[in-house]
């Protein structure tokens, strides 16, 4: 009797184990596949510094005629703003910049991410902190230099707030530039100067019909 019931007990153990092994698991996740991982376009050159992008960028094509700062869709319900030249200041000292008197500053051009219409623009424009340098503002800032930021305001009253070491490439690896041409052409709805920054996930603090950057101490 005990050894019918020991081979009972067996076949019911082997048919539990065959069907065991049938079950595919459901929940065990999948390896990503190359150019899946953060949303990261794997695609454009290296030449792009494509290894920063976190954005999601994905065409290179769908920057051409396009007002690339201005996005359909953004901000939509403001009023707009005339633009005036650029006023920055650094206490006692101030100079204004038009998009003539920019244009004859040597130029460096950028190609960054503009994630609200997922594309890839190419900005041409001047470093701010070589803006910065001759009002005194440091290039090679140290101990209570760091303690210096800025805010950049378009005409609608925009508001944007960096730290001076982020528009610094002594501290910083990321370039700040005041633009003034867009695919080689002026920037038309968003311009005719705007502030554009590379290694950032968003455009938020790419300031739009910039008119006003004053540098200050924080306490």
């Amino acid at each position: 009797m005990r050894m019918r019931v020991w081979a009972a007990a067996f076949l019911f153990g082997l048919g539990v184990g065959a069907a065991t092994a049938q079950t595919p698991a459901e929940s065990q996740p999948q390896p990503a596949q190359a150019g899946q991982m953060n949303g990261m376009a794997t695609g454009p050159s290296k030449s792009m510094d494509m290894s920063k992008c976190t954005c999601g960028c994905t065409d290179m094509g769908m920057a051409k005629g396009m007002d690339m700062g201005q996005g359909k869709g953004m901000d939509m319900g403001k009023p707009s703003f005339p633009a005036g030249p650029l006023k920055i200041t650094f206490g006692d000292k101030s100079a204004e910049w038009t998009q003539a008197t920019l244009a004859a500053l040597p130029h460096k051009t950028l190609t960054v991410c503009n994630q609200h219409i997922n594309a890839y623009q190419n900005y041409s424009g001047v470093p701010l902190i070589d803006l910065l340098k001759p009002l005194g503002v440091p290039d090679k800032p140290h101990g209570k230099d760091l303690r210096l930021y800025l805010v950049a305001e378009g005409s609608d009253g925009y508001k944007a707030v960096y730290a001076v070491a982020e528009v610094n490439p002594d501290v910083h690896d990321a370039t700040v530039m005041v633009a003034d041409t867009l695919d080689g052409k002026p920037i038309a709805a968003s311009g005719p100067l705007q502030l554009v920054a590379t290694g950032e996930r968003r455009p938020a603090r790419w300031v739009r019909d910039l008119v006003a950057i004053r540098v200050l101490t924080a306490e």
